[in-house]
């Protein structure tokens, strides 16, 4: 299984940021001591060009992140400082998930080790989000020939809503957001299927919203590739996320998304998405896990996909 990973791309960010960078390069470890992270699994991927990152983002918005022109407002939205080490950190994120995309529609999945910022929007970042880059890939394998249609399912605890925004009205994209009614963003856009959850949502609850959520999509769309957003943010101890969700139901979470998209034939492209718990390592078992999954996915005996 091809694996793609960024963390070395560091971004300078205040001290006591919220943001936990470390998470990516704690992941690779654990990763890269397991039995998926052999020889040659594990690659850096290629920066996302301008013309790339153009199929989505408006050049005046590329210009202005390239060039660190961006306004204090746009700055505060995005979350993180300018800086040339941003830029290039947020261009491997979005060339991992490209090339994990790739990767799954030849070997049935593959799984970038950071990616899911689904908060950007064409004209501008958001919620620690810089580029899109589950909107980039899709945009670049459609445009190649290789998934015509695909589907998004968008399981991090807060709502894709830069994702929404991009593919509204666009037939050929599915986005499924099962997300806190309550959280971050605090306006919503508006999903082909949102499944809100109330705050101190538990196991039971979230497991059969992301059931029914996950085999509608898949009915609905018919994909060629499904884009899995794996947020860790659901954790019942995460600062962000509002839910009540035992690391134990967000690995039957992943098996759900696998088990659904093994059934209907359809290859797997995995992101990170968010994760915010006091204990970083409680982020790095929940992201492990669901990259083990992904192994266990590729293994199992099943549809040829």
């Amino acid at each position: 299984m091809h694996l793609f990973y960024c963390d070395h791309f560091v971004l300078p960010r205040p001290e006591k940021h919220r943001f936990p960078m470390a998470k990516y390069a704690l992941l690779r470890d654990r990763v890269a001591g397991s039995e998926v992270g052999g020889r040659g699994s594990m690659q850096v991927p290629p920066a996302a060009t301008d013309v790339e990152l153009g199929l989505v983002h408006e050049g005046e918005y590329l210009r202005k992140v390239r060039e660190g022109d961006l306004s204090s407002k746009e700055i505060r939205r995005m979350g993180f400082p300018w800086s040339p080490e941003l830029v290039e950190r947020s261009r491997r994120s979005v060339g991992g998930t490209m090339e994990a995309g790739r990767a799954a529609l030849k070997d049935g999945v593959a799984v970038n080790l950071s990616g899911g910022t689904h908060h950007a929007f064409p004209d501008r970042g958001e919620g620690f989000c810089v580029f899109n880059d589950v909107a980039v890939a899709t945009r670049l394998l459609q445009g190649e020939g290789e998934a015509g249609r695909v589907a998004i399912l968008d399981l991090d605890v807060h709502q894709g809503n830069g994702t929404a925004a991009i593919f509204a009205g666009d037939s050929s994209v599915f986005t499924l957001s099962v997300h806190g009614a309550n959280n971050f963003p605090f306006r919503k856009e508006e999903s082909d299927m949102d499944l809100e959850l109330p705050d101190d949502t538990g196991d039971g609850p979230y497991l059969e919203q992301v059931r029914k959520g996950v085999a509608q999509a898949l009915d609905a769309s018919a994909p060629d590739l499904v884009f899995f957003v794996a947020g860790a943010d659901p954790f019942s101890g995460d600062r962000l996320g509002r839910l009540q969700v035992s690391k134990e139901a967000l690995q039957a979470r992943d098996g759900i998304v696998f088990e659904e998209c093994r059934s209907a034939s359809v290859p797997v492209a995995v992101v990170m998405g968010g994760g915010y718990a006091p204990r970083i390592e409680d982020t790095v078992d929940i992201h492990f896990a669901t990259v083990m999954a992904a192994a266990a996915f590729r293994k199992t005996p099943g549809p040829q996909i």
